[in-house]
Order: structure tokens, then sequence, then C-alpha cells
């Protein structure tokens, strides 16, 4: 059984989207044992309450210094025992001593096709805004294992999706979750619970 922890930042689409695989049976041999939030008032810590899930908040805003804070996070995912961390929209930069711990055992999503408007400062709307201004005509999303670069790890899945003309930039950021990221992240894990990727 793959025991898989789930850090979200906000309305927790994508994490509905993992609940709604796992209760689907489309999961395969998984379980959703945490939900971490660094945002109290995030609506994805209602989704993971409603679907009897663990959910915790861990905020950098009850800590003095950075360093308190990368440790209680640490502790969180630790008491969880994941042998998975999703990063499911989660805006906070992932502290090194948390990759080191669970090295090649992190996944990212990311709404682009990596290495298209992906690093740092590239995540929600500005995404899709770049996108839009570049003229791209194809976009999508990327599931990508995590390392201490930004968007940088190597790359599991990706889905394309079509630019329509006249889009705004919500209309495109709905449109690349509801036809790619909602597909490949719950994907992903199946996959890797299958023993099917490896680094």
């Amino acid at each position: 059984m793959l025991r898989v922890l789930v850090c979200v930042s906000g309305g927790g689409t994508n994490l509905q989207a993992i609940i709604d695989a796992q209760k689907a049976g489309s999961l395969g041999e998984t379980e959703i044992v945490r939900v971490i939030s660094n945002n109290p008032d995030a609506y994805a810590l209602t989704r993971a309450k409603e679907a009897g899930i663990d959910a915790v908040c861990v905020s950098p805003k009850e800590y003095g210094n950075r360093e308190d804070f990368h440790k209680a996070l640490l502790c969180a995912i630790d008491e969880a025992k994941p042998d998975l961390i999703v990063l499911a929209g989660f805006l906070v930069v992932v502290p090194k001593e948390v990759i080191s711990s669970y090295r090649n055992r992190i996944i990212n999503i990311h709404p682009s096709l990596i290495p298209s408007f992906c690093g740092t400062g590239y995540y929600g709307l500005k995404v899709h805004e770049a996108a839009l201004e570049r003229g791209v005509k194809i976009t999508g999303a990327t599931v990508h294992f995590v390392d201490e670069g930004t968007d940088t790890g190597p790359i599991i899945l990706q889905k394309a999706v079509e630019v329509h003309p006249g889009d705004t930039p919500k209309e495109l950021q709905l449109r690349v979750m509801q036809q790619a990221e909602w597909v490949i992240l719950p994907e992903a894990i199946r996959m890797i619970a299958a023993g099917e990727i490896s680094i």
C-alpha cells in the first residue's frame, strides 16, 4: 500500500481529483494518509476533512523564522510516514531537508509543458498569462519529480491542451486543469504505486 501525503495551499482541485480517483478505485494500492497546507484558510483542508483524511496546517506565520517552519513542516510530514509526497498547488519552496529526506519520493504538478513557462515566478494564473502573451497554440500540464531546482526534476507525464482563440487566462487555466492536471496527477500516483516508474 503506497502511503500518499498531499501538500496544498489553496482550493484543492487537484487534491479532489486524487480523492475522486481513489474513490473510483483507479489509484491502485494507495492510501491518502495526510493533507498538509501552509494556509489555514485553504479550502483543500475542508475537502480533506470531508473525505475523512487527516488534515493539518503548518503555517510559516506561526514560526519566528524560516528554519523553525521548515523543521515543523518536516516533522508534520514524518509523522504521517508517507511513501510519496504529492505537491498539488503547494506555493511554498520545499525545504532542502524535506527533499533530501524524501529523495525521488516527491512529485509536483505544474500547469505547463515543462520546460516552457516554468521555474521561479511561474505559478497559478501567471503561467497561463505568460502562455497567452507568447501566443502558443498548445499548452498543458506536467507531473515531475521534485529536486532542489524549481520545476527541474525528471518528468513523469505530460498532457497537451489546445489554446483557443480569445481565451482568457482563467478559461485556459480551467481547461488545463480539467483536460490535463486532473487526469495525469492521479495517473502518475497509480503508476508509482504499481511500480511502473523509477529514476
